[in-house]
């Protein structure tokens, strides 16, 4: 086992220069999530791909970033916690770069894996870095800062996208990496010092290659199955096959084998198991909302995409102002009475979005935003420092690697989720709808009798089917809503699963300091 990484007196005495460097690092990583999406219609175009081509942009990055995130303990405890994160953050920024500079689908494809690849660790080691350089009666304020670039960086990915893409070219959705990479690998050389290393760590290949099989295989599922019809199709009940098979021998070989992948004891931690339940579901949220909002703006509503992100981005400015008060509370309020309000306040924008409509204006989709990103805010920061205020130190790499992977799954399967329900409820809705439109349907005459409608031409009943059409597909965005709202309430029992850390650091982290 690794030793405790901890803070050094450099990394103390810098300690702003290295929250700085880690920052960037994380909101690099965390943009790159999101703000290709906006640019795919635009690499179609210049690659010449299919929609299902190009799809692939996202989701080699998907499955890569998945599949390596779990590696990051193990490297950190063999090659240096420093040496691995300047790595990283030199291969993101070339492959980066790279991608920018693609000019056929495979190529941008394949540097897209590499980027994943790259990019797993970013996260899970900025926040590790700040755990340890910050003490644990400041981890509050220090999960404040990281949890800025982490959830803001999402919402704020699609604006930057479209912003870059309309205004100079896709190419740049890449390309913006680059100051951000060099600043990163800078200040992470200058300010941030080498964690111990322990050369007897073994790699266990079995159960990699097993958890790598299950992560890999439940991604591709998820990403493809709404546009293959999900079990109707051969490819995903046979990726969900592997990916069960795959867990189940996983989870049986770490509690059996000698020097597991990932060690058992990560999750005697309490606070740590529920954690990761918690973040999960917080993932959940996160990104399906963000999945949803952009296509019922621009499809339904007419908003052209510089306006979508302009409306989305006072979202991320409700998180950093939740994000700051946090951090101003931490240590005098109660985590988990924060938590609590940050769900109420979720849960009160998620039932704020169910009575929207075509008609509903742009300040109610702000405030809605607003409160949302107010309700994340305050969710996610206590919940990140209790989930490591109690766990010892010598875990928080491979802890940290495990947190951000819940968190990305958590919004890997509510995309794929929210998105097949609004397909399913789409045409349920139209089904239902349909049956209004009848001979003795009062207000269907009165349209008819004042000129709205003439469904004696096909070009009459075309137009009244394009208006159910639409009617249905609105219905079910707020039936999404309310769906995710549902979820977010289920997460409130949680709460009474965490408990309070103690006032004195453990042993462990006292003799780490010391180091």
């Amino acid at each position: 086992m690794s030793s405790a990484t901890s803070a050094t007196p450099s990394d103390n005495t810098h300690r702003g220069l290295v929250t700085l460097s880690v920052m960037l690092a994380t909101i690099m990583q965390a943009l790159d999530t999101t703000i290709a999406n906006v640019a795919l219609p635009h690499m179609q175009g210049t690659m010449g791909a299919t929609q299902d081509q190009i799809s692939w942009v996202l989701t080699s990055y998907i499955v890569a970033a998945a599949i390596f995130m779990p590696l990051t303990g193990f490297l950190t405890a063999r090659l240096g916690r420093k040496r691995v994160f300047m790595w990283a953050v030199l291969g993101f920024t070339v492959t980066s770069m790279l991608c920018g500079a693609a000019q056929t689908l495979s190529q941008i494809v394949i540097f897209r894996l590499l980027q994943g690849v790259f990019g797993a660790s970013l996260v899970p080691l900025s926040q590790a870095v700040l755990l340890d350089t910050y003490p644990r009666e400041r981890h509050g304020s220090a999960m404040a800062m990281w949890g800025v670039g982490v959830m803001v960086g999402p919402i704020l990915g699609p604006s930057l996208g479209g912003w870059l893409t309309e205004y100079y070219n896709w190419r740049w959705v890449f390309y913006i990496n680059l100051p951000f990479g060099l600043l990163t690998w800078f200040g992470l050389a200058a300010f941030v010092h080498e964690t111990p290393i322990d050369k007897h760590r073994r790699f266990d290949l079995l159960g990699f290659a097993l958890l790598s099989l299950g992560i890999g295989a439940l991604q591709m599922m998820l990403d493809r199955g709404e546009s293959l019809d999900w079990f109707s199709s051969t490819e995903v009940v046979a990726e969900a096959m592997i990916a069960g098979l795959a867990m189940y021998l996983f989870i049986a070989h770490m509690f059996t084998h000698e020097h597991p992948f990932i060690e058992p004891g990560l999750f005697k931690d309490r606070n740590f198991s529920v954690g990761l339940i918690f973040i999960f579901i917080i993932g959940v949220i996160l990104l399906a909302t963000m999945a949803l909002l952009p296509p019922f703006m621009q499809n339904l509503m007419g908003y052209p995409v510089i306006d979508v992100g302009y409306l989305l981005a006072p979202r991320g400015v409700g998180t950093m102002v939740a994000m700051m008060i946090v951090g101003k509370l931490s240590g005098k309020v109660d985590a988990r009475y924060q938590i609590l309000l940050g769900l109420v306040l979720t849960c009160l924008s998620l039932w704020d979005m169910t009575l929207f409509n075509t008609d509903v204006d742009g300040w109610d989709i702000v405030r809605s935003g607003v409160i949302q990103g107010l309700g994340l805010g305050f969710i996610f920061v206590p919940l990140s420092t209790m989930t490591f205020s109690t766990l010892a130190a010598r875990y928080r790499n491979e802890g940290t690697a495990l947190f951000s992977l819940m968190r990305n799954i958590g919004s890997s399967i509510g995309i794929s989720v929210v998105i097949t329900y609004l397909a399913q409820h789409t045409q349920a809705n139209h089904a239902a709808f349909a049956d209004y439109i009848n001979p003795f349907s009062l207000a269907l005459r009165q349209a008819t009798e004042a000129g709205a409608y003439n469904l004696s031409t096909p070009q009459g009943l075309s137009a009244m089917n394009n208006e159910v059409t639409r009617q249905a597909a609105t219905l079910a965005y707020l039936q999404d809503f309310r769906l995710m709202m549902w979820i977010t309430m289920t997460a409130t029992p949680l709460i009474l699963l965490l408990r309070a850390p103690a006032k004195k650091a453990p042993p462990s982290d006292v003799h780490a300091a010391m180091d």
